[in-house]
């Protein structure tokens, strides 16, 4: 088992309590980034930055854990970088949620946008069905190709806002930037996902 490979003790314990957490708050955080862009609920979308700062105290406990020995040491790059990838989906939801702050999205690009957020949803919790297999020493080869799968639908989904971007009139250059950067930073999140399995993949290949 997995567990019984790390040398499984209270510290290991620990901090994988931590990483579930983490992912368990990045759903949260992907969850009502969803909702408040499909209701248009800006006081919804200000609880991503509330959960995203929640995210960074669990991370910083889960690096404090790995930092005070908890693992083997050829284990610990992977783990540390499998968390620091998810602390970067948090980062990319946070700017995200700000952006569209200082936007009004509606018709088209507010559809496919939602659409961009259902998909990173799903992802965000096939990886956390992923992290758990994992701990159960499952095969994870179903679920990555899964996440790559929803990853090339949002590669495809991109193209096509790009276009539609082009035909949307701004009131100046701050907002055509605003709305780029949010639509680069919800792209983003995708890629750090699939970021995110492949990390767990290593690890999982490293124990065998």
């Amino acid at each position: 088992m997995f567990k019984e490979l790390l040398s499984f003790g209270k510290k290991e314990q620990k901090a994988l309590d931590h990483m579930t957490r983490h992912v368990q708050l990045l759903c949260s955080a992907c969850e009502a980034f969803r909702e408040a862009l499909e209701k248009r609920d800006f006081r919804l979308m200000e609880t991503v930055g509330d959960l995203e700062r929640e995210g960074d105290i669990v991370r910083r406990e889960i690096i404090g854990n790995i930092y005070e020995g908890a693992f083997l040491p050829y284990l610990r790059p992977n783990l540390l970088k499998f968390v620091e990838t998810v602390d970067e989906v948090f980062d990319l939801l946070k700017a995200a949620s700000r952006y569209y702050r200082d936007l009004v999205l509606e018709g088209e690009i507010l559809y496919e946008c939602t659409r961009i957020a259902v998909l990173n949803l799903r992802m965000a919790e096939m990886l956390y069905i992923t992290f758990q297999a994992m701990l159960k020493g499952e095969a994870l080869k179903d679920k990555t190709l899964a996440i790559r799968i929803y990853e090339k639908k949002v590669d495809d989904m991109k193209v096509y806002i790009s276009k539609v971007l082009r035909g949307i009139r701004v009131q100046d250059f701050w907002e055509g930037k605003a709305l780029s950067d949010f639509i680069s930073n919800l792209v983003g999140i995708s890629d750090e996902i699939e970021d995110a399995s492949d990390c767990l993949d290593i690890i999982n290949v490293s124990m065998k």
